[in-house]
Order: structure tokens, then C-alpha cells, then sequence
């Protein structure tokens, strides 16, 4: 180490020395120095003029004389006299001189060595000239010895050297081969030629009475103590120690040797002596030694003041000294200090950096903060310096895991200790936890694969078993993965310890049941339920009875299903629940089926009286009884009152088919063609406009306009060949033709038309033959058979049939390749009696198993627009809502999110579905107020992969409004509650590494992305967390107190 000013600033040395402290002259004022030394010269230079033009006659005369005289001044070093006489005595212009050309060459060489001295820059040319031309050699050497100093006093240490090297000591006296040496020297030190700079400072340090003696020890010594050379080095030290110049500095370099030497206490002595004295250098240095050594000694107490004061008022330190400090802090039991400290001290993989953690962890447990000591274990347990430590801390950080609500840390961190360290102290600790988070956690998935994986399952395993099937069951039934969640409910029944569970098992089983319409199985299992009801989450008395009240209805068991809803509620308003609402409505409709009308009347008059969602329903259905009873003026009355006051209705193609189904079955042809053109006209109508066209030609027929008639079959033998609508119309075709005396042109008719009637005998021998084999459920046999039908007769008469048959054996048999293929034929000729069910089955495809989203959207917009049962149409909206979702179509999802939430009998996943598409859409126009609001919607509905994500966008929006600490809390509510789904708990992590960046707490920062990077088994997000943590780290080395 160096002393400022000191390594790479030449000693000076003019006519007369200055006051030098550490190597350096210090003028009393630069400039003031500058302009004195110019007027001395420009006087001295008068003065000499002056007597040389006095003496000019004798020049001539004498020029020995005046040789003389310029040699005593140059001798006597008053070389700015001598200057002007040398070069009056040599001058190259001169003709016809005198004088004798042995004292013109010797006046020209000092000359030029005057002007040197005086630094002449004229004179600096005319020496390289001089040695490159003169053939004296001994002059030339001797004019690069003077070169060199010019040089070396202009601090051009380059060329300096170039020119001493030159030089040869043979032509120098003493003096000028001792000041040589150690300029050369010192030239050699400030370019870090130590090697060439040592044994020159060494030849004067032999000269105790050379003026550069004390220098040269210093300068050596330094060089000694470079090379770890200490004996040499202490012994020039010493010499320079108590030199004013060197006495601030040498006693550091002192301190170091005894200690490098093993002679700790001298070391300790001389730097404590050192110290108090005062006046060092390097104070702050010879601190961190004499604490240093304290530490080793283990006297903490001494060790702290002077650790302190250096660490303190050193912009940067070593990682050992923050670490000695800080553990100097800690064994005072400065907790607060020392954390400042430690925590610095991470991110490195050897012991030093483990046992800072250590300590930091027990620090922070000390102060209370948990948090940031769960932090520390971790990186403490990531490190295998001290595999003791390792341990102790990963058995920390997962109980401490435990402790703060990361139960899916806890439960992956304990299990692996467990099966890690079998034999630790702390296994049977860390098994009870294993237990406790199995008990009390969120995360069911992971719980589910833990215990599958267990060899034997403990009592105490088994006690909470019942508890984790039946939680990852509702997630599998809030993710729409019914069969899943339906196999793990049957499990439940197995297991042992299952009672508590049971009735929640047996509503869960009555739903799933209700979902695929096995309505038996429904009731059979919410009867169960309601044996021992008992309320958790949605499993509840009132959803169990509105269950068994719809599955009664489709049952058409309306005496059962009205005892069911009736016992939800027997009154209505708007203020009832929505599952109240149509309860009230199912009511009514079940004494409509049992044709207590004047019951179902007054219902329907109240619901309309509180103007409920199923208002515009309740006035349809006041105006069905109207014409039961032969009211049909009333009854179309009614039913044309549904546009002007529910003009939005979706009912509204139905009530005016109904319309013209009265008009119709009364003879009114003319006024049924209105209502049946609406029906045409409405784009959300098309499932009826089969049933229109041909109503609205049988209404033309009726009215004797075959033309018309024809137009409309046309349209709907064409557009719609394969709808049962389009077999009916054949007949009434073929008999306007008939008529008309055209039997020829019948059949060319229907073929310009689409619709092929001239299928031959064998294409129905044939089918019939297939289609015993499918009818008997023999359908190994029946597969190729259909197939083969299907190549033969590709476009005949069953050609729709076979192919939803072919599509139905493939589906069974999880061929879903091939049986899309097959569904995707008789969906691209809908309408068709398998079009609703082979769309359905090619959307459910597309989506589940292909993932194919783009596909499967079209295909439930196919559905939405054909579906007649309302299960269809529910499913339609349903699934084009979960495709538009996860194609991330916002703005267009939102309607059909809104739509979806008006329908009656709504699954909880389908309205949290819903909601999340509101809220996204809110969020991407940065409308956040209300994005937070729509995701505590689905947060309220239950847990599932939606309301995971929807908590997470909830702290995700209070980060972007600034909002750390509620950001920091919300993010810890998705990891606490939402277990079993990875892909938002790491997104959680990464958004809580973003706080505590934020927040400029970059050692929980990096803690936190840290755990990601190592534990995370999504590879998008471990990147993401990685790109995170390197710019956490790159921040946190800006305030780091470490070097380096």
C-alpha cells in the first residue's frame, strides 16, 4: 500500500533543497516561486551580458581566460552565469574565430549541460544531437547522464531512464553516481519496475551520509515488503521511522510485518503505541490490524471500538472485516448493528458467507423479525461450507416456513428434510410439523402427492387424508376437472377417519352427479348429505335442496321438485337471493306442469309485480296459460308485449314463434308470416330458423302461394339440408310439384337444392345391417362396419348417422383424434339431429384434450348459435367464455361474461370465470378501482385456479398504486390460501421480491427471488426471477459497504 504523493512523485533537487515532507517540495506559493525564479533569470542573465560585453575586447585576446572564468561558474553550480559565456566562446555561425577549437567543442558541451540545468527547452535538442553525433564517447555518455536528470527533474520518468541507461558511471564522480542511482531508482519505482529500482535503492542505503539515505531505506523497504521480504524490509523501515517524513507512514508497514511474522502482541503493542501517538497516514489501517488482532484473540470486546472506527470511515472494506465487526456486534449483543452487517455478507458459497447467515438468522430471531430470519436460514441452507449449518437451517427454514403462513414451502422444505436427514436431532420435530401442515394446508395437490408418495402412512397421516382428498376435489370441480375430482370423492368413502368428511363427500357427489345428469345418483347422494347436513363452502342445506329440486324436475318428478324448492322458499322479492329467485320460478313452473294454473299465475304475477331477472319468462309463461285455456287473443296479447318491455330478452325468437304457432293452429296464415320474419330476421334466432322457413312456407301453401311456398323451402332446403325441418319439407315439395303435373322436375329441384332423395336400396340394406352391431353396443365389430359404409356411401341417406356413431366409438374409447374428425363431419352439416351434440363433443375436445382454444372457440359459437335445450346453451356460453379467456380476448369475452351471469342455475366456477374476464378486461384499460373489486368477486366465490389468480392481480394492483405494504400482504394471502396452485404462488414470490425492491430492502429482495430460482419448477418464471435477482444484486452492490 502506498502513501499518497509519495510513490510516483520525485524527489527534487535544485541549487538549494526545499522543506520535504513524505517526498514532496512545498513551495510557500507556486506561482509567486514561478514568476521569482523568472526574474532572477532575466537579471542574472543582464548582469552576465553586461560583463560579457564588457570583456568582449579580451575574448579575442584571451579566450582561456574566459574559458576559465565560465568553468569556476559552472563548477560553483551558477549556471545561469556560466550559460551565456559557453555559448559566446561556441557559436556555429561565427566565421574566422580565434578561438581555439578545442575550447569551442568544450564550451559547446557545457553549453548545453547549462542550459539543462536551467531547463533551456532549446537545450533539451541539443543534447540528443550531441549524443547522436559527438565521437567522444565519454562526453556523449556523460551528456546523457545530464540528459537524464533534465528528464527525470521534468518528471519524465521514461525517458529519463532511456537516457540513464546510457549513461556510464565511469564518467561521474561519486555524488553524481550516488544522485544518479537513486533517481534511476526512483524512476525505475514510479513505472513499478521494482525489480530494476531495488538494488539501486539498496547501493544508497549502504551510504548512511548520502543525502538520500533515509529515502532509499524507505523506498527499499517498500519494495522488501512488497516481495514479503519482511527481515529486509523492517530493517529499512526502521531507519525511516522516526524521519519526519515517513514517521505518519513507516509505522503501518511496521505494524503489518510483526504481524505477517507471528509477532502478534509486539505487532498489537507497536500499533496500539502508534495509535495514540497520533499524526498516521494511515490510521484508519493500523485500526483494522490492531483490531484484527483483538478478534483473533477472542477479546471482542477490545476488538469492537477499533473494527469500528475503521469500518465506519472506510467507503469500502473487505467482506472479513464487515464480518469481524459484525460479529464483534453480535457477541456485544448489538443485534440491530450487526444485522446491518450481516446481511451484506450473503450470496457467496463458502463458510464465511454461511456463518454470516447463521448469525444473521439468529439475530433477526433475537430482534423478533421472523420474516427476514426465515430469509437468512434460506441462504444459509443453500450453502455446503458447514454441513451442520446446512442442516440446522433447512430444518429452520421450513419450520419457520410453517410458522408464517408459506404452507407450500413448509410442506416441500419438511419433507425433504425428513427424507434428507432421518437420523437429525431434529426429525421427529420436523415429522410433527410435516403433520401439522398436512393438517391445516391450502396446498392439496402437493399434500395429495406427498402422501401418495409415503411407503407407510403414519395414524396421524392417515387422520388428515379425508381432509386433503376432499380439498383437492372442490379445486378439481372449480377447474372443471369433474371426473378427477369424482374419483378422489369415492376415495374419501374408503378411507379411514373419513366421518367428518362424509357429508360434505356426499354433497360433492350428489353435484358432480347432477353435472352429468344422473339425476338418481343426485338425489341419492344429497339425501345422504341431508341426513347429517353440515355447512362448509358451498356445501350447504340450500344448495342441496335446490339440487334435488332441479334434478327432480328433469325427472319431471314435479311434485318432488316442488317440495324441494318450496322448502328453499315460498315467497319472493327483490331483495331474495338469486337461488331463491328460481326457486320461486321453478315453483311455479312445476304447478304449471301439474296444470295448477291459477297457483303458477299468481307466482309468475309476483315475479313480474318485483321485476326479477325472470320477469320477461314468467310474462311467456302467463301467456302459454292463457291459450291451455283457449284465450289466444290474450295470449298473443302477452306475448307481444315481451319486446316493448323486455326488448333485450333472449326469449324473444321463442315468443314469436309461439305467435305464429297460434296463429297457425287457428287458420291465420297471413298473420302468422310477421312473427315467423322476426324470427328470420334475429341473429340470435338461429336454432329456430329451420322450424321458421318451413313454417312459413306451410303458411304460404295454406294460402295457395306455391311460389312463395317454394322460396321458403328452397331457403331452408339449401341452407339447412340435413335439419329434420328439411325432411318435412320434401313432402310438401313434392306435392306442389305433383300438383302441378312436374313429377321431373321434383327431383331435379332437390338436387340443385343440396338434398340428394335418390338413395339406393343397398345404401339402407347396408346401413341397417352396421347398425345392428352399434345397437347392441358391439362396437369393435360395429367400427369397421361403419367406417366401411361411410367409404361406399360418403354422402348417403345415414352418412350423418354414421358418422356421429363412428365419432361416438372413438370418444369412448379416448380416440379424440379421430373421433373430432368425425364429430367436425356432422358438424359442418348442422342443423341435423347429432349437429347440438356433435358440436358439443368437438368443442369439449378441442378444448380439454387438443388445448386447441381458437378451435374449440368456434365450435362453442356454433353451439350457442344451433343449442336447443338450455343445458346446451349454457354450455355454449360457458365454453366460449373459458375460450376467450384463455386466448386472452378481453374486450370481446366481456358480453359474454355478462350474459353468463345472468343465467339462472349458475356453477360457481362459471361465475368466477365471468368475473375474472370483467376484472382482466378492467385492468387492461387501468380502470384498477374496479378491477380490484370484480376479483374479490371471484376471491368470494371459492377457491379455485381463478380466484388464485384474482388474488394475486389484487396485490399485483396494489403494487401499481404504490401500495407496498398492502402489496406485500396480499401477496402473502395467495400464498397462504391459494396452495395448490404453483403458477400464481410464484408469481406471488417474484411480486413480493418487487415490493421489498421497492421498499430498498434488498436482502429479503433477493432472499425471496433467490427461492424462486432454486425451488421454482416453472422455467418461465425462474427466468423471469432470475433477471429480478441479478438487478436486486446489482443494486444492493451500489450500497454495499463490501469491496470489490
Amino acid at each position: 500500500m502506498l502513501p499518497p504523493n509519495v510513490t510516483f512523485t520525485p524527489i527534487l533537487r535544485f541549487i538549494k533543497k526545499g522543506n520535504k515532507i513524505f517526498g514532496n517540495s512545498y513551495p510557500f506559493n507556486t506561482r509567486m516561486t514561478q514568476y521569482l525564479r523568472k526574474a532572477v533569470f532575466v537579471f542574472l542573465a543582464a548582469i552576465a551580458s553586461f560583463a560579457v560585453n564588457a570583456q568582449f575586447t579580451k575574448a579575442n585576446d584571451d579566450p582561456d581566460a574566459d574559458f576559465k572564468l565560465a568553468k569556476e561558474l559552472y563548477q560553483k553550480a551558477q549556471f545561469s552565469l556560466a550559460y551565456p559565456l559557453f555559448k559566446l566562446l561556441y557559436a556555429e555561425n561565427r566565421t574566422n574565430s580565434s578561438i581555439p577549437v578545442s575550447i569551442q567543442s568544450e564550451s559547446k558541451y557545457y553549453s548545453i549541460i547549462c542550459g539543462l540545468a536551467l531547463k533551456d527547452e532549446a537545450s533539451e535538442k541539443a543534447a540528443m544531437e550531441y549524443i547522436e553525433l559527438e565521437h567522444n564517447e565519454p562526453r556523449a555518455e556523460m551528456m546523457c547522464y545530464h540528459l537524464g536528470e533534465y528528464y527525470y527533474n521534468q518528471k519524465n520518468f521514461v525517458d529519463a531512464v532511456t537516457y540513464y541507461e546510457r549513461a556510464v558511471y565511469d564518467n561521474l564522480n561519486n555524488s553524481e553516481i550516488a544522485q544518479m542511482k537513486f533517481h534511476q531508482g526512483y524512476a525505475y519505482f514510479t513505472m513499478k519496475r521494482f525489480n530494476d529500482a531495488k538494488p539501486l535503492f539498496d547501493a544508497i542505503r549502504q551510504i548512511s551520509t548520502d543525502s538520500n539515505y533515509v529515502d532509499a531505506n524507505y523506498y527499499y523497504g517498500f519494495i522488501a515488503f512488497q516481495d514479503k521480504n519482511y527481515k529486509e524490509a523492517l530493517s529499512s523501515f526502521t531507519i525511516t521511522e522516526n524521519a519526519p517524513q515517513y514517521k505518519g507512514i513507516v509505522p503501518y508497514y511496521i505494524t503489518e510485518i510483526y504481524y505477517f511474522n507471528g509477532q502478534k502482541d509486539k505487532a498489537l503493542e507497536y500499533g496500539e503505541k502508534q495509535i495514540k501517538m497520533g499524526g498516521q497516514y494511515y490510521d484508519l489501517q493500523m485500526r483494522q490490524i490492531v483490531g484484527h488482532i483483538y478478534f483473533e484473540k477472542k477479546n471482542f470486546a477490545k476488538a469492537l471500538p477499533y473494527l469500528e472506527q475503521y469500518v465506519s470511515k472506510t467507503q469500502k472494506v473487505s467482506r472479513e472485516d464487515l464480518y469481524e465487526l459484525s460479529y464483534c456486534y453480535y457477541q456485544s449483543k448489538q443485534y440491530k448493528k450487526c444485522i446491518d452487517g450481516f446481511k451484506e455478507l450473503g450470496g457467496k458459497q463458502d463458510s464465511l458467507a454461511q456463518n454470516s447467515m447463521y448469525l444473521l438468522a439468529d439475530a433477526y430471531l433475537q430482534t423478533g423479525q421472523k420474516p427476514s430470519a426465515r430469509s437468512a436460514f434460506l441462504f444459509c441452507s443453500l450453502n455446503s461450507s458447514n454441513l451442520v449449518q446446512k442442516e440446522i437451517s433447512k430444518f429452520h427454514y421450513g419450520k419457520l416456513s410453517w410458522e408464517l403462513g408459506y404452507a407450500d414451502v413448509a410442506l416441500n422444505e419438511l419433507k425433504g428434510f425428513v427424507a434428507t436427514y432421518p437420523k437429525s436431532a431434529y426429525a421427529d420435530e420436523a415429522k410433527d410439523l410435516l403433520v401439522a401442515v398436512l393438517a391445516n394446508t391450502n396446498n392439496y395437490n402437493e399434500a395429495l402427492d406427498l402422501v401418495n408418495a409415503m411407503r407407510v402412512r403414519g395414524e396421524s397421516v392417515r387422520k388428515v387424508y379425508p381432509k386433503i382428498l376432499f380439498g383437492r376435489a372442490v379445486e378439481l370441480v372449480n377447474d372443471q376437472q369433474i371426473a378427477a375430482a369424482d374419483d378422489l370423492l369415492n376415495e374419501i368413502f374408503e378411507s379411514d377417519y373419513n366421518s367428518a368428511w362424509l357429508p360434505f363427500t356426499n354433497f360433492w357427489k350428489g353435484e358432480i352427479a347432477f353435472r352429468n345428469n344422473q339425476f338418481d345418483s343426485a338425489i341419492y347422494y344429497v339425501n345422504n348429505y341431508l341426513k347429517s347436513p353440515q355447512v362448509y363452502g358451498e356445501a350447504n342445506p340450500l344448495n342441496a335442496r335446490y339440487i334435488l329440486g332441479y334434478s327432480a324436475l328433469r325427472q319431471e318428478d314435479y311434485s318432488n321438485a316442488l317440495k324441494y324448492f318450496e322448502q328453499i322458499t315460498t315467497t319472493v322479492s327483490s331483495r331474495s337471493k338469486p337461488i331463491e329467485q328460481d326457486a320461486y320460478a321453478r315453483s311455479a313452473d312445476c304447478y304449471f306442469m301439474q296444470k295448477k294454473f291459477g297457483k303458477a299465475l299468481q307466482m309468475y304475477d309476483n315475479i313480474l309485480d318485483n321485476n326479477l331477472p325472470a320477469a320477461d319468462y314468467a310474462l311467456y309463461q302467463k301467456a302459454i296459460i292463457a291459450g291451455g285455456s283457449g284465450q289466444y287473443a290474450q295470449k298473443i296479447s302477452l306475448l307481444q308485449s315481451i319486446d316493448k318491455r323486455f326488448p333485450n330478452s333472449v326469449i324473444l325468437p321463442d315468443a314469436d314463434m309461439e305467435i305464429a304457432n297460434t296463429y297457425l293452429a287457428n287458420e291465420k296464415y297471413d298473420a302468422a308470416l310477421a312473427p315467423l320474419n322476426a324470427v328470420l330476421k334475429n341473429k340470435n334466432a338461429e336454432s329456430l330458423k329451420p322450424q321458421a322457413y318451413l313454417k312459413t312456407g306451410i303458411a304460404y301453401v295454406n294460402q295457395g302461394n306455391n311460389d312463395e311456398a317454394l322460396k321458403s323451402f328452397k331457403q331452408l332446403i339449401s341452407g339447412y339440408p340435413n335439419s329434420e325441418e328439411s325432411d318435412e319439407a320434401v313432402d310438401y315439395v313434392r306435392n306442389i310439384f305433383v300438383d302441378n303435373q312436374r313429377p321431373a322436375d321434383f327431383v331435379a329441384f332437390m338436387r340443385q337444392n343440396g338434398k340428394d332423395i335418390s338413395y339406393s336400396e343397398e345404401d339402407s340394406l347396408t346401413y341397417v345391417s352396421v347398425s345392428l352391431a352399434y345397437d347392441n353396443k358391439n362396437y369393435d365389430k360395429a367400427l369397421p362396419a361403419l367406417e366401411t359404409y361411410l367409404q361406399k356411401f360418403p354422402d348417403g341417406r345415414y352418412s350423418i348417422d354414421a358418422s356421429y356413431r363412428v365419432a361416438d366409438i372413438y370418444n369412448g374409447r379416448k380416440d379424440f383424434t379421430n373421433a373430432i374428425k368425425y364429430y367436425e363431419v356432422v358438424a359442418a352439416k348442422a342443423p341435423n339431429k347429432y349437429a347440438e351434440a356433435s358440436v358439443l363433443q368437438a368443442a369439449r375436445i378441442s378444448y380439454f384434450e387438443i388445448k386447441d382454444y381458437a378451435r374449440a372457440e368456434q365450435y362453442f359459437k356454433q353451439l350457442k348459435s344451433i343449442a336447443v335445450t338450455d343445458e346446451n346453451k349454457l354450455e355454449s356460453m360457458r365454453g366460449l367464455l373459458r375460450c376467450q379467456f384463455k386466448l386472452q380476448q378481453w374486450a370481446d369475452a366481456v358480453p359474454n361474461a355478462k350474459e353468463l351471469l345472468q343465467q339462472k342455475g349458475l356453477a360457481t366456477d362459471d361465475r368466477m370465470m365471468a368475473n375474472m374476464v370483467i376484472a382482466k378486461d378492467y385492468q387492461n384499460n387501468n380502470e384498477l378501482f374496479e378491477a380490484s373489486a370484480a376479483y374479490k368477486d371471484v376471491v368470494a366465490a371459492g377457491k379455485s385456479e381463478y380466484s388464485a389468480e384474482a388474488r394475486y392481480h389484487i396485490a399485483e394492483i396494489l403494487y401499481l398504486q404504490g401500495k407496498y405494504p398492502e402489496a406485500e400482504k396480499a401477496s402473502f394471502e395467495v400464498i397462504n390460501k391459494a396452495g395448490s396452485y404453483d403458477y400464481w404462488i410464484t408469481k406471488s414470490y417474484i411480486l413480493l421480491g418487487d415490493v421489498y425492491y421497492k421498499e430498498q430492502d434488498y436482502f429479503n429482495a433477493e432472499a425471496t427471488l433467490k427461492s424462486v430460482v432454486e425451488n421454482s419448477g416453472i422455467p418461465e418464471l425462474q427466468k423471469e426471477a432470475q433477471k429480478k435477482l441479478d438487478m436486486v444484486v446489482a443494486e444492493k452492490s451500489k450500497s454495499s459497504k463490501i469491496e470489490g
